[in-house]
């Protein structure tokens, strides 16, 4: 929706406001203009209803303002003596066009010093828990999210069962674009499994009137850009499924509510980026990662098959049993087939036993040096074999090796033909929502014939340390600015489902920082330490006094 649009609708919601309210301003001592000019009109309906008057700044903030309005209803019934049950129900339930009945039918009296004390536990309770939905939507939304790391593509960063804290502030807080949707919960609510919010999710229709009501890109000031190399979540540009993990149909999505994905920005707006043999090349250099980023790839390890275990690769080389497998000539199985491939080839399978493992470089030398191991040779696709990678299957590119690509930098211009349009098609129509036509060699851009593109934001290349298995920019490409979401900052709980009872926690991963140089290092037992001075200290002066 346009600025002008929503400055209609603003408008219209002034009016409704001013036409239903202004004989109860007048009762409560109030001018009758007083009840239309906008923001001024809130501060003095909070007066009126006794309410402090830095709640009109809740009532337009996305997403709080729903909770709000029906508080703000209730309390303005409540002023002119309205405090049965029923009439709570038809304040809330009538969205607050009760006051319609209030203003021109019924004969209200306005108690100023009306008790602002719930009258019974429940009402009390309500109260409680309505003001913790919106002081912890607040902070969810404008200051520190919670997440949980769902995949292995940071495998080794960030495991799966991470629970982290994700900064906003650090890049800019994003205000919600969906109007009307559900607090402290992502595109699907819990138990019932649907949507969060409201929103056409047909992706063929693009007028819909509900898609008119998504707020405009809107983004607080941060105080660090986005540095190479560090650890991003951000919206999945490519989502087109209704919720994570679930195979289904496209489906059409407003851009805070698609997927949260959890990479490495390995690339900056500006950068050109190259893949040679797996490793990346920034500018012409070969990048130097964080010594806590411990990139992954799939090496083919042929041991002797005597005096080998499973067990032994396992724990030595800390491969997880998930990502492990045995293989026999053309034969990739799991390990749970490996007897009947012992019944079918017997001793000659064990003599030629391989694993197919995902280490890192330092768990690779060390198999190297094993002296059951014949050899170890990292999985890499060869030069100009072609994969389904970004941008299309015609250059010729793979996961490991692809490039030089440019990442977009907001004000800067490229040449536009049809050989690089595949780069930024997809920029220019669905993350700057232009119109784009092709005439056979010609290229319009709404309507017009050019020959360059200037970019209008940022563009990122995120990608996973587990090279080998991470769904990330090497197949659907850029990440725009506007779908970086925060940084992630803190692990607080960590949870491995392959250990068992209290192994099932990583205690070393415990109140753990995300970046930083040197080992990981868990600040739990100062937390405790805290903790117990806290509470400590709380008893000490509760007994004082």
């Amino acid at each position: 929706m346009t600025f002008t649009a929503w400055l209609v609708v603003i408008l219209v919601i002034q009016g409704i406001h001013f036409l239903g309210t202004w004989k109860l301003y007048q009762k409560a001592g109030r001018k009758p203009w007083e009840a239309i000019v906008p923001i001024y009109n809130g501060i003095v309906l909070m007066q009126i209803i006794n309410r402090p008057k830095w709640w009109v700044i809740l009532l337009f903030i996305p997403v709080i303002n729903l909770i709000m309005f029906p508080v703000v209803w209730v309390e303005t019934s409540r002023s002119f003596g309205k405090n049965s049950t029923i009439d709570t129900v038809l304040s809330i339930f009538s969205l607050g066009f009760y006051a319609y009945y209030l203003n021109y039918a019924a004969d209200v009296t306005y108690i100023e010093d009306r008790s602002l004390t719930p009258k019974t536990e429940v009402g009390e309770w309500t109260s409680s828990i309505l003001f913790a939905i919106v002081a912890a939507t607040l902070v969810h939304t404008y200051v520190m999210q919670p997440y949980t790391i769902p995949t292995s593509s940071l495998e080794k960063s960030l495991l799966v069962g991470d629970f982290l804290f994700v900064s906003k502030f650090h890049y800019g807080a994003k205000t919600p674009t969906s109007l009307i949707a559900a607090p402290m919960v992502h595109d699907t609510l819990p138990f019932v499994k649907k949507k969060s919010y409201v929103y056409n999710d047909d992706p063929n229709d693009k007028n819909s009137f509900l898609n008119k009501f998504q707020l405009p890109y809107f983004r607080l000031p941060g105080f660090q850009d986005i540095k190479r190399n560090e650890i991003v979540v951000f919206n999945w540009p490519a989502d087109t499924v209704r919720q994570f993990f679930t195979q289904d149909r496209k489906f059409a999505k407003p851009i805070d509510k698609k997927s949260n994905y959890v990479k490495r920005c390995v690339g900056i707006a500006g950068d050109s980026l190259e893949i040679r043999d797996g490793h990346i090349f920034i500018n012409g250099e070969r990048s130097i990662l964080p010594e806590r980023a411990k990139p992954q790839f799939y090496y083919t390890v042929d041991t002797d098959g005597k005096n080998m275990s499973d067990n032994m690769i396992y724990n030595t080389y800390h491969v997880r049993p998930g990502e492990a497998r045995t293989t026999y000539k053309e034969y990739v199985l799991p390990l749970a087939y490996e007897k009947q491939l012992y019944n079918k080839f017997g001793k000659d399978y064990l003599q030629n036993r391989k694993y197919l493992l995902n280490l890192d470089e330092k768990n690779a030398s060390k198999l190297k040096k094993n002296k059951q191991i014949k050899s170890v040779s990292r999985n890499i696709q060869p030069k100009g074999e072609a994969e389904g990678v970004f941008p299309s299957m015609q250059m010729n590119w793979n996961k490991d090796n692809m490039g030089p690509i440019y990442i977009p930098e907001e004000g800067k211009t490229v040449s536009l033909d049809i050989q690089s349009l595949p780069f930024y098609k997809k920029i220019i129509t669905e993350y700057e929502h232009n119109t784009l036509a092709v005439e056979g060699n010609s290229i319009f851009i709404n309507g017009q014939k050019v020959t360059s593109y200037t970019f209008k934001q940022n563009y990122y290349w995120m990608m996973g340390d587990n090279r080998h298995n991470s769904e990330d920019s090497r197949y659907w490409g850029y990440v725009p600015f506007d779908h970086v979401v925060g940084k992630p900052v803190f692990v607080w709980f960590s949870w491995d489902t392959y250990g068992k009872g209290l192994d099932k926690i990583r205690w070393e991963r415990l109140f753990t920082t995300v970046h930083g140089e040197g080992p990981l290092k868990s600040y739990f037992y100062y937390f405790l330490g805290l903790l117990v001075l806290y509470i400590g200290y709380g008893q000490y002066k509760k007994r004082k006094s």
